[in-house]
């Protein structure tokens, strides 16, 4: 049986990955922040078994893969993502699905990753996996390409380093004097696993606010709750990392201390200025090659067009990438 199938069209309107079997791909189901209600892995098991070579792959991207599917089931596959789609994109997530048995409308500018953030982790400062949740309706179904990344703390145990848009949970720290014995513990803490902004003053902690990234290490290590985080939710950006064979690069800080309205805000101009770039075609890029092209001051200056800044608010001046941040030269022998 042959088939007349836009492989280009299939992977970006629907989702479907080619597949090294002529005749099959694979179907990538979205699961925003990485959190799924467990009744759907039966769901996923019928598709794997059902229409697919009985094998579910878990991606990098925190997606369930399941490959295997052929061309001519992809319409009956479809239907069967309906439990996904209603109860992930459109009742979790608040994303107006018109045709619940029409499959995925987009890659959507792939998967938001989410560590487990404070629903789980003691260490995270921010909810990641509800954060996702919540920004999932500014990548999908938008076909602009963007990799966004949510870690609920500064140890980054997702990588946001490592993507085009990473966001970390960060806390300001509130210290009551009263309550500390002048023990050490978040000294030590500060100094092991975060930036070695703390020490002690006359049997008190003193901290070097300047270097402080919020990352709460001294809240877990004080044993007096001297040191508790502040309520608010805040975010540290950072921007134009990427992984790639020929010029990977870790990000750099774009924006800190602010609040989850102002990244919906940059988001939707983030999306504007990719569309002035690539005038008005969606393309495979990273976000960092966009900045390369037009400029930081032009993409700042886009970026943060009418955006409210909370007080607390920090925006970087400028932003540099190493020219020879490329792959090291080696010899190899035995």
């Amino acid at each position: 049986m042959s088939l007349d199938v836009d492989i280009i069209k299939m992977r970006a309107d629907a989702d479907y990955r080619l597949s090294k079997v002529r005749g099959e791909c694979m179907i990538s189901v979205r699961i925003p922040g990485g959190i799924m209600p467990a009744y759907l892995l039966s769901t996923a098991q019928e598709i794997a078994e059902k229409y697919g070579n009985g094998i579910i792959h878990l991606t990098t991207r925190q997606k369930l893969a399941m490959p295997g599917i052929r061309y001519q089931d992809i319409p009956k596959v479809n239907k069967a993502l309906k439990p996904f789609i209603k109860d992930i994109t459109q009742d979790i997530c608040g994303v107006e699905v018109e045709d619940l048995e029409a499959g995925y409308q987009s890659i959507g500018g792939r998967n938001i990753v989410a560590c487990q953030g404070s629903q789980i982790c003691q260490k995270a400062n921010t909810d990641t996996t509800g954060l996702a949740q919540r920004l999932e309706h500014h990548v999908y179904p938008n076909k602009y390409h963007l990799k966004i990344v949510t870690a609920g703390c500064p140890n980054d145990c997702a990588k946001a380093n490592m993507s085009d848009f990473g966001i970390l949970g960060i806390a300001k720290i509130n210290f009551t004097p009263e309550r500390c014995i002048g023990c050490g513990a978040c000294v030590s803490a500060c100094s092991h696993h975060a930036v070695n902004c703390l020490s002690i003053e006359n049997g008190k902690a003193v901290k070097e606010e300047s270097k402080c990234i919020g990352c709460g290490e001294c809240v877990l290590a004080c044993p007096t709750l001297a040191w508790q985080r502040d309520p608010k939710q805040l975010y540290m950006v950072k921007l134009g990392g990427r992984t790639s064979k020929k010029t990977p690069r870790v990000g750099k800080v774009f924006l800190n201390w602010v609040t989850e309205d102002v990244l919906h805000q940059v988001l939707e101009n983030l999306f504007e200025f990719e569309k002035e770039m690539l005038k008005g075609v969606p393309k495979y890029l990273h976000m960092g090659h966009l900045i390369d092209k037009g400029g930081y001051m032009r993409f700042k200056e886009r970026v943060l067009r009418d955006v409210e800044l909370n007080p607390e608010a920090m925006v970087a001046e400028r932003m540099y990438w190493l020219k020879t941040n490329t792959l090291p030269i080696c010899t190899l022998s035995k």
